[in-house]
């Protein structure tokens, strides 16, 4: 079996050193990232693909289990806290293990063979369909939106607004624009604006400035992304034969 690609997050970087150091210990690991802001991490997470992630649970802005939540199907964690009472929590959120700081080399090597067991069985298993949803934290819950729902995505300081399908208000999100793209399937969306994402099968027309509407909305198009929307608007013309 090929290398694990692992990527450590933890708020304290005393703790990443001691994971990153076990890893760097262990042949059939590899680091592949080490962050201390799990916002970014989440961001990140997306296009390194690591095989493993180990998160702590307590953290700033976004803790482990909302950012577990969140990441890319097939993505296996093995949480590391100081608190064993979210030991139950960590299992409702299918983790690989769950490991109790301070953390000894041995018990480290147990959650990582658990690990290899997990990866080796999803090799087999045929490759599930791409999701069609995601949990959003919004107002201290997670709320499951379907990506068919959303008319399209735009920021706001360092949240993001969701404008959904059938709802007046906005639902609003701690994320990156990043992280935000590279969740949502390239087929159905497509980011227009630093400040705008939108539904590609909800726009009704690109006006003579290259501008989208979507309904009654008006969503800009920025210079550095105006090729990127000509592409797509040739790709998906209809033109008689003449």
């Amino acid at each position: 079996m090929s290398r694990m690609r692992c990527v450590v997050v933890d708020d304290e970087p005393l703790a990443i050193e001691i994971i990153a150091d076990y890893v760097r210990r262990t042949d059939s690991l590899e680091l592949a990232g080490m962050y201390t802001d799990p916002v970014q991490a989440l961001s990140d997470i997306r296009s390194l693909s690591p095989d493993l992630v180990f998160l702590d649970i307590q953290m700033p802005d976004l803790n482990g289990l909302e950012l577990s939540r969140m990441l890319p199907e097939g993505t296996n964690v093995i949480f590391t806290t100081a608190f064993k009472e979210y030991a139950f929590e960590s299992y409702e959120v299918d983790a690989v293990d769950y490991l109790l700081k301070p953390i000894r080399y041995q018990k480290f090597l147990e959650a990582v063979s658990r690990a290899e067991k997990r990866a080796s069985s999803s090799a087999k298993e045929p490759v599930r369909q791409d999701r069609k949803s995601a949990f959003f934290k919004v107002d201290g819950q997670f709320r499951n939106i379907t990506f068919s729902e959303i008319l399209y995505v735009s920021a706001m300081k360092d949240y993001v607004m969701l404008k959904l399908r059938d709802e007046k208000d906005p639902v609003v999100t701690h994320l990156t624009m990043k992280a935000v793209e590279d969740l949502l399937p390239r087929e159905m969306f497509m980011r227009v604006h630093r400040s705008y994402i939108v539904s590609l099968n909800n726009i009704t027309t690109i006006d003579g400035n290259g501008d989208i509407l979507l309904g009654e909305e008006l969503i800009p198009v920025s210079d550095s992304y105006r090729k990127v929307v000509e592409e797509y608007l040739s790709s998906h013309m209809f033109t008689s034969g003449s």
